[in-house]
């Protein structure tokens, strides 16, 4: 360990010059800015106008690229040239005091380094007399020379850097956030939808509790009666008349469990896919249902079974509140599907709106796609007609 003690000297040598570079870096664009503040009003009266802007992020992405570069200092800009030019004209003050250090500091930095140079290198070092109250030193010039050259070093590295956290904050107010400000983000949504969605799994267990206590439990009761007074009866025909009548209500519960779990989750959704299971919704909804997939390839486990229940809740809704006389389901792929884009599906219908993602099933809905990174939106105007929107991602 003690034969690396260079390794931290090194470590601070190259992060001053990763300073200086940037800071130097800095001046070429704070340059290009005046020329193009100074080139502008005269490209806006001449053909070269429709490229002032492009000039203009240009420039803003170099600068943006060289605080990433040389600072650690990552941004993931906003679209558009308006942010950008804010930021060029912003940044011109602070690059002025950048120059200022530079040009100063950096100057008596460079005689400091010039002047040990000679010295050493011709021999012309001398003791120079420091005198203070009570205190008298000695001391070679050299030595002097390196103490206030390094001194000026660390002040314009301090400054430099100084700088760049002003130029940073800037461009993290003017045009967009830097990573860390995404991150934090980041975690907010995420702690956000966590309890959204335990909220929403909350939900969907009451209501399989009361589909179970309001339908299939009163049929069990109603079979359980029925087999009763059939044991208890003593009149053959009449017992047989009974269990006659069980079977059938035993028939109307089994339809009731199959009816729940295919809501509670259905099979169809594992077995055959995504356009299979949307294809059985509009085969038991009772208005004409329009099934269309266009996306290849198709989304499959999570992301399906969550565009799923955006569908079967947007058709519901329509059966129920809209009044409509057709529904049309859309699914699309966004740029490739699962191979980076996503799937975008749209659930139209002609009924006479106001429907609101913020209430009924749509709410739990909306949480579950937020939770894979997704958005839900409903467009539905007093009158009509109402469009559903989910876009998850790849």
């Amino acid at each position: 360990m003690a034969g690396r003690w260079w390794e931290p000297v090194a470590a601070v040598a190259l992060r001053c010059a990763r300073s200086l570079v940037g800071a130097l870096a800095g001046q070429v664009t704070a340059a290009a800015t005046v020329l193009w503040l100074l080139a502008a009003p005269v490209a806006l009266r001449s053909a070269a106008r429709p490229r002032v802007a492009g000039w203009a992020v240009r420039i803003a992405d170099r600068d943006l690229d060289r605080l990433d570069r040389w600072y650690g200092r990552a941004l993931h800009p906003d679209p558009g040239a308006g942010p950008r030019v804010r930021y060029l004209l912003a940044r011109l003050p602070v690059a002025l005091v950048s120059s200022l250090l530079l040009f100063v500091l950096g100057g008596l930095a460079l005689l400091f380094a010039i002047g040990l140079v000679w010295d050493a290198a011709t021999g012309g070092a001398s003791l120079v007399e420091i005198h203070m109250t009570g205190v008298n030193l000695r001391v070679s010039s050299l030595s002097l020379g390196a103490i206030f050259g390094l001194g000026t070093a660390g002040l314009l590295w301090a400054g430099t850097e100084a700088v760049a956290a002003a130029e940073a904050l800037l461009a993290r107010r003017l045009v967009g956030p830097s990573t860390q400000d995404l991150m934090a983000r980041r975690i907010d949504e995420l702690t956000r939808t966590r309890s959204e969605v335990v909220r929403a799994v909350d939900e969907e267990r009451r209501r399989i509790e009361r589909d179970l206590h309001d339908g299939v439990q009163q049929r069990v009761v109603a079979l359980s009666m029925l087999l009763g007074r059939a044991r208890r009866g003593g009149d053959a025909e009449r017992a047989a008349g009974l269990v006659r009548d069980a079977h059938a209500e035993a028939l109307v519960l089994l339809e009731e469990l199959r009816d729940v779990a295919w809501r509670v989750y259905p099979n169809a959704l594992d077995t055959l896919g995504l356009a299979a299971a949307l294809t059985e919704v509009a085969d038991r909804c009772p208005l004409p249902v329009a099934v269309r997939v266009s996306a290849d390839p198709p989304p499959e486990g999570v992301p399906a079974t969550a565009l799923y229940f955006v569908a079967r809740e947007a058709i519901t809704n329509a059966v129920k509140h809209s009044g409509a006389g057709q529904v049309v389901v859309h699914l699309d792929g966004i740029g490739g599907g699962a191979g980076g884009g996503g799937w975008e599906l749209r659930v139209w219908d002609d009924g006479r709106g106001g429907a609101d993602v913020s209430g009924g099933g749509l709410t739990g809905l909306a949480r579950r796609i937020a939770a894979l990174d997704g958005t839900l939106s409903v467009d539905s105007p007093a009158g009509g007609p109402t469009a559903v929107r989910a876009v998850l991602p790849g």
